[in-house]
């Protein structure tokens, strides 16, 4: 299954390490025979870059003949960059505004990372025990995770409308006796159906949805919406806590290194003298949404183990794709 995902990383990497070439100076030191992977016209691939893209990656192989493959795919694509690489020095793209600016964004990115990284590289590894303890704390996520089919009705916030909702739900009324309502009100909205594992469900709406029973339904008010969903069908699909151990101890360890760098750069800023200029100078900096400098969990740990097999299964292509979102998270 190792192809997966090879396919996913290496468009990736052509584009991120054009850039990235460009930089360098093209007039290094002659390297030994045994560190030159190719020669491409008056460049040169090196076998620390294929080195490091598989250490970035986790593309490795299981076995000598496949990890010889894998290797010799980021040769060629490296090939290919280093190709595009000089055709852009021949026509002086790298002296191009926009190139130079894209260079001198990606250098600063690299070594905001490289700082945050070094922060968050001394932080304490999260405990079994207390991997563990999260595993209890969520069985809706784990022990107790369901596959949920539900039926929806999504329609603009509107004054008094959602409790006729509930007295419809509770009442039986079907989806579609809702819509004739809707529509007889003169109410927009947009109807469907989706089928959704527990850690694709926000966190504070899934205590709300587990214990529902099918045909049960529920309202979900905010400022701009209100969601009507009705449970039409529900699949037990737990995840035994072997499986979920070493992933959520990884999402664990991400969650502390995010905090970690977020007050970094709160004690940063705190320090700093900082004025806004132009247009910028009054405006309020707390109104701006914050900008993430290092790349923080976005779901719960389930959702690097979501679709894991048992222990004692051999990997599906769902399990391979959830390893690839857990290496995103890293």
């Amino acid at each position: 299954m190792q192809p997966i995902r090879q396919k996913s990383v290496f468009p990736a990497l052509f584009v991120s390490l054009a850039l990235g070439l460009v930089a360098c100076d093209r007039k290094e030191a002659e390297k030994p025979a045994s560190q030159i992977a190719a020669k491409v016209n008056s460049g040169e691939v090196s076998v620390h870059q294929i080195n490091y893209i598989l250490s970035r990656t986790n593309a490795g192989a299981n076995t000598p003949e496949a990890a010889q493959k894998v290797r010799r795919d980021i040769l060629d694509r490296l090939v290919d960059q280093e190709l595009a690489v000089e055709q852009a020095i021949e026509k002086k793209l790298d002296r191009s505004p926009d190139v130079l600016m894209a260079i001198e964004n990606a250098r600063r990115e690299i070594l905001a990372r490289a700082y945050i990284e070094q922060v968050t590289a001394a932080l304490a590894k999260p405990t079994v025990e207390e991997a563990k303890k999260y595993y209890t704390e969520h069985p809706q996520l784990f022990a107790e995770r369901r596959i949920y089919n539900i039926h929806e009705i999504v329609l603009p916030a509107t004054a008094g409308v959602a409790d006729e909702l509930r007295g419809m739900l509770e009442s039986g009324k079907s989806m579609e006796d809702i819509a004739t309502w809707l529509k007889g009100k003169g109410i927009k909205f947009a109807g469907g159906t989706a089928t959704r594992p527990a850690e694709q469900i926000p966190l504070e709406l899934l205590p709300k949805i587990h214990p529902l029973k099918v045909g049960q339904g529920l309202v979900i008010e905010n400022p701009q919406s209100i969601t009507l969903m009705r449970l039409a069908a529900a699949q037990s699909v737990p995840i035994s806590e072997a499986v979920a151990l070493p992933r959520i101890q990884r999402f664990l360890g991400n969650q502390r290194a995010s905090e970690a760098a977020r007050q970094e750069l709160k004690g940063l800023k705190a320090k700093a003298n900082i004025t806004y200029m132009g247009e910028f100078a009054n405006a309020d900096p707390s109104a701006a949404p914050p900008v993430a400098a290092a790349p923080a969990p976005t779901a719960p740990a389930a959702q690097a183990v979501g679709r894991a097999t048992d222990a004692g299964e051999s990997k599906s292509a769902a399990d391979i794709a959830v390893e690839k979102g857990v290496a995103g998270l890293k």
